[in-house]
């Protein structure tokens, strides 16, 4: 019998401590949406043991709060201050195996986005358990939404109530995800004015904002910024039909106005639009509730609205692309014989060609179908390469071009290949500054300007000790190259990869990488 299952020594009411450790425990259990009996399937005891250690009636040790705190994916009680996560990297060793491919987190967070226009039940399977999901799911169940995990904790119900508690937003939570914009194109149809939080230097002149409202405007949507809020009014469209010429290119500007026009009478069109891979999933989703959308993985989406959207649903999400690039970078750099399995291979075949441009060898397994009955999956096969420069410079273009979030892992590549790579960041001002940090580790990197990096190669890494970049993908290269860096390097305030990765560091760890996490 284990500790969690051992009944209190006497029977004392419970005492002040055991009283809030239960009561910790019980609201972060629904906090999580989980039952009492699928918190004790993850700890392999009994529902009566959990109630008891919710009332306060169970001895705890140390061993198992730690297991609490893994199954509910929180931090329960900590000795002493807490700090920020580091981690020590051991490199210069290949690693080994097979890896599968996780599922897209920017898919997760749209599908969690349009569960909003359901009035029946979705149910969304692999869904990725990042902080990025967590935060969309707290505003979620802050309005009203019910989510609720299942005992693997993999798949996730939602049921929408008729009426959201708009005012009740968790606030906090939804300044902390850009992706709350996303709310917009559903909400649109559920009030006729609401606010909307929104982070802080979030201004509505910026490219990154326009778009979204220029995409929105023609389903009545008008948005001001107040204070840190959008305060949105919506008023009956003037037409049934609508054509909508996006400016940007966008995904996120794509999926508001898919968003919109699933539950807008009439038909939209909607012209440059993205057709990147949590677009396909979000109409694929769509299209399960019953929205005829036709252009599927074009620049050119008309969709077919139905004003009510009331199905059971379940849907499974793809692999993430950008997630099978970090994986394949992490074999490239170590010089590693390694598989990466589940791999969206119709999202990665740009990068694929410009890697075989510099001298990557590979091997494809035959083309199989995601979950999704759709996505295009293949297992990737590296074999250790000597790499050269690619003759032209490397830059991002929308899909079917080298997709921007992977444009970064180019940099790591580059600076262990022979000659000098140019690489080009047009889209995001400043993010190329962040490369610059590859310094540290002993690559050649010139910043040419905010946008271009010049990177000669190859690189004899040399460990170091380096503080994270306020930017997931950059700070993702940087810990790649540490598992290349023979010795000990030291890579501190690592939490922002948690906002994109699900369990990297252990699954790394699992293909021979050594990696320890510690605190100060």
């Amino acid at each position: 019998m284990t500790a969690i299952d051992t009944p209190p020594t006497d029977a004392a009411p419970p005492d002040t401590a055991m009283r809030r450790i239960g009561l910790l425990v019980r609201d972060a259990r629904r906090h999580r949406g989980l039952t009492q009996l699928q918190l004790a399937e993850r700890l392999g005891t009994s529902q009566s043991a959990i109630a008891r250690i919710e009332q306060g009636g169970q001895n705890l040790t140390l061993e198992l709060l730690g297991r609490l705190s893994e199954a509910l994916e929180r931090e329960l009680f900590t000795v002493g201050p807490s700090g920020p996560t580091h981690l020590r990297v051991t490199g210069g060793t290949p690693l080994r195996g097979s890896v599968a491919v996780k599922s897209s987190k920017n898919a997760a967070v749209a599908l969690l986005c349009a569960a909003l226009l359901n009035r029946g039940r979705t149910t969304l399977r692999n869904v990725a358990r990042i902080v990025e999901v967590e935060r969309i799911l707290d505003v979620l169940r802050s309005i009203g939404v019910a989510a609720t995990w299942d005992v693997t904790g993999r798949d996730l119900t939602l049921v929408v109530p008729d009426e959201l508690d708009l005012a009740g937003i968790d606030a906090d939570a939804a300044r902390r995800t850009r992706s709350i914009i996303m709310f917009l194109g559903p909400l649109l149809h559920r009030a006729r004015q609401f606010d909307l939080p929104y982070a802080g230097g979030c201004d509505l002149g910026t490219r990154t904002v326009e778009p979204h409202m220029i995409a929105l405007r023609p389903f009545g949507l008008e948005v001001e910024a107040r204070a840190g809020e959008y305060h949105a009014t919506v008023t009956e469209p003037t037409s049934a039909g609508r054509t909508i010429v996006l400016t940007e290119r966008g995904d996120t500007v794509t999926e508001n106005a898919l968003l919109a026009a699933a539950r807008a009478d009439g038909t939209t069109t909607i012209r440059n639009a993205s057709s990147n891979y949590m677009v396909q999933d979000l109409c694929l989703y769509l299209q399960l509730l019953g929205v005829d959308i036709e252009g599927l993985g074009s620049t050119t989406l008309t969709v077919h609205g139905r004003p009510e959207l009331d199905a059971d649903v379940d849907y499974t999400i793809s692999e993430d692309p950008v997630e099978a690039m970090s994986l394949l970078t992490a074999g490239i750099v170590t010089g590693s014989e390694l598989t990466v399995r589940r791999a969206p291979i119709e999202f990665l075949e740009i990068e694929l060609a410009v890697l075989t441009e510099m001298g990557l060898r590979y091997s494809l397994s035959p083309e199989y179908r995601a979950d999704n009955g759709h996505t295009r999956l293949a297992d990737v096969t590296l074999h250790p390469s000597e790499l050269k420069a690619p003759i032209d410079k490397i830059h991002p273009m929308p899909f079917p071009g080298l997709n921007i979030d992977n444009l970064p892992f180019f940099a790591v590549i580059a600076a262990a290949a022979t000659g000098a790579t140019l690489i080009h960041d047009w889209v995001y001002d400043n993010r190329a500054i962040h490369l610059s940090d590859l310094t540290r580790l002993g690559a050649d990197v010139r910043l040419l300007d905010p946008h271009r990096v010049l990177i000669t190669g190859p690189t004899r890494w040399s460990s170091a000790e380096v503080v994270c970049p306020p930017a997931l993908r950059p700070a993702v290269c940087i810990l790649l190259a540490m598992l290349a860096a023979k010795g000990t390097s030291v890579l501190r305030n690592v939490d922002i990869i948690a906002r994109g990765y699900e369990q990297l560091y252990e699954r790394l760890v699992e293909m021979g990488a050594q990696i320890e996490v510690f605190r100060d």
